[in-house]
């Protein structure tokens, strides 16, 4: 009898383990637009998705499903959602007939599946519960903003090197202008300096070319 007692505590011990440690853990991955889906009964799928477009990002974090809809349909965006494992507020996890799509950001936010893997995880998530369910979304989507990003600095730069340039052409045609004016007054000096040099020579005890009056007043002249 004992020995009866003691396999069925070690039955009773052996199944309530195993249920304690069954479990999804759901990792999906936003820059590579991927899902890994793994449990502890040895399940393991690796899935495309597409998670939020441009304007549509979708939530990062940890999760746990908080309901599930087999059959579901947006009437925000009119749109048909099957196998819906919703983990916060509106968005879910479902299957999507846009399958040419999967791979990169396409979705209002919600991260979308292939019908058949979207009815698979539902299917999982109905079996191990939401409390042993670990959704974990990480990364940054490639949804356009980072390369708008980039292009903008690119920009910047040009438009900085391009002002750079701007600057160095004017500060080299002030400094011709500069180069120029004093040529200028140099060969301006030395023409004044030609005339001066060319004008005849005073006779000796001029005072210059006013009229001059000695003390007789009448012969008057120049000297």
């Amino acid at each position: 009898m004992r020995r009866l007692l003691g396999c069925l505590a070690v039955l009773i011990l052996t199944l309530f383990g195993s249920a304690a440690q069954a479990g999804i853990d759901v990792k999906i991955d936003l820059a590579a637009q991927r899902m890994r889906v793994t449990t502890t009964d040895g399940e393991a799928y690796d899935w495309k998705i597409s998670s939020g477009r441009k304007g549509f990002r979708s939530p990062t974090g940890v999760y746990r499903p908080i309901r599930l809809e087999k059959s579901w349909y947006s009437r925000k965006y009119d749109g048909a959602m099957p196998h819906s494992v919703f983990f916060r507020g509106g968005y879910a996890i479902h299957g999507t007939t846009a399958v040419g799509a999967l791979g990169r950001p396409a979705s209002h936010g919600c991260i979308r599946l292939h019908p058949a893997n979207a009815a698979k995880l539902f299917a999982l998530v109905r079996k191990h519960g939401f409390g042993e369910t670990r959704i974990a979304l990480n990364g940054s989507q490639n949804d356009g903003l980072s390369r708008f990003a980039k292009a903008s600095g690119t920009s910047k730069t040009k438009f900085t090197k391009a002002a750079s340039t701007k600057s160095t052409i004017a500060k080299a045609k002030q400094r011709h202008h500069d180069i120029t004016v004093a040529q200028q007054r140099q060969n301006g000096w030395e023409a004044a300096r030609g005339q001066i040099l060319l004008r005849p020579t005073l006779p000796a005890g001029v005072y210059g070319y006013q009229p001059y009056y000695p003390s007789y007043p009448s012969s008057g002249g120049w000297r």
